[in-house]
């Protein structure tokens, strides 16, 4: 993202960030994947069976994760420390744009 212009991961409207940027083949990626793991993390988070259920005990659903599920996890994961080291810069680099004087 280095190099990136701050409004290039904002809305028209300049206040809500966007999680995805559209990458030099026009193809749409999430911040910090590659768009072969945005694919695939959007595939595994459209829905699919969250993981395996086994009834406990007591009566209660236990859902144990499955690879897939845990895969989602991980990509999630690896987007949401990306995006939100982006946010702490774009923050700072709006701070150091703001002048009263």
């Amino acid at each position: 993202m280095t190099g990136t212009r701050v409004d290039a991961f904002t809305s028209s409207t300049n206040t809500a960030p966007r999680r995805y940027y559209v990458d030099a083949g026009g193809r749409r990626v999430l911040i910090g994947l590659t768009p072969e793991e945005t694919f695939e993390f959007e595939r595994l988070d459209s829905g699919q069976a969250p993981g395996r259920v086994q009834l406990a005990s007591d009566g209660c659903d236990i859902i144990w994760p499955d690879a897939g599920e845990r895969r989602r996890l991980e990509l999630y994961e690896k987007h949401e420390g990306a995006w939100k080291a982006w946010m702490a810069q774009s923050r700072t680099e709006r701070r150091e744009g703001f002048n009263l004087y």
